[in-house]
Formats: C-alpha cells, sequence, structure tokens
C-alpha cells in the first residue's frame, strides 16, 4: 500500500501545550463518513472524515483553539502512553497535516481495520483523545 505522507515541520513555540496536553470539548466526536463497521468494499477505498465540536487546521497551527488535524490508523491500534506520544508517520498511521478531510486509500483483499484519531499541531491526540470507533471493513 503506497499513500503519500503529508509531514509538517512543527516548532515548539512559547506556552504550547506538551504531549497530551491540548485540551478538547468533552463533546467533540469524528467520524467516518459514508463507511460502516462490517461494510464490504471495492478497492480503492474512498474515506470521509467526520468532525463535530472541533474544528481542522493544518499541523503546525498552535494558536488555533480546539482544532486538530486527521491521522487515518490502518490495522493497527493507539491506546495506552501512545496516546501521550505523536502518532507516528507510516503505512499504517497516515497523516493528513494538510487539514485534508478525505482520503482514496488502496487496500488489499481481505479484512481491515480503520480508526480516525485527531492530532493537535504536533501530532499527539488531544485531552481527551478524540477519536472514532475501529471499524473492520472487508475489501473485496
Amino acid at each position: 500500500m503506497r499513500i503519500p505522507v503529508i509531514a509538517a515541520a512543527v516548532t515548539l513555540a512559547a506556552g504550547a501545550a506538551l504531549a497530551g496536553e491540548t485540551p478538547a470539548p468533552p463533546d467533540a466526536k469524528v467520524y467516518f463518513i459514508d463507511l460502516q463497521d462490517g461494510q464490504t468494499v471495492s478497492s480503492p477505498v474512498t474515506i470521509r472524515f467526520g468532525l463535530s465540536g472541533m474544528g481542522v487546521a493544518p499541523a503546525g497551527v498552535d494558536d488555533k483553539k480546539h482544532t486538530g488535524h486527521h491521522h487515518l490508523i490502518i490495522n493497527e491500534a493507539i491506546e495506552g502512553e501512545e496516546l501521550n506520544e505523536p502518532i507516528p508517520a507510516d503505512d499504517s498511521h497516515i497523516h493528513f497535516g494538510g487539514g485534508q478531510t478525505e482520503t482514496t486509500v488502496e487496500l488489499p483483499a481481505g479484512t481491515h481495520t480503520l480508526q480516525l484519531v485527531l492530532g493537535d499541531w504536533s501530532h499527539i491526540p488531544h485531552n481527551p483523545p478524540v477519536m472514532s470507533e475501529r471499524i473492520t471493513v472487508t475489501v473485496e
């Protein structure tokens, strides 16, 4: 699976939040639009990201309250201490640091899990984390 990863250089600004300290409203939600748990799909798969209670801002933008950018997690999970660290950038952890709200991915035939995680300006999940449920899709 080849997916372009968009990375943004970030620098620590004076007074910027540390790992896992960027606040999120308790009612913030990230979710998949038009993609449901248990759905059978064909590759390439178009995935649209939904967000409520917060706004989207590119990586590196640390002065916009209650904003973040999307990360698509494929066949992996982010949990525990990982929620206090920058989300890795690889084929299983895809960053949308430009503020994108949809993507098309090539997935091989079989079963795959997908999850959305909103990251702050430095790719660290918010506190509390804004994550979708992990869904399972089957690619024909």
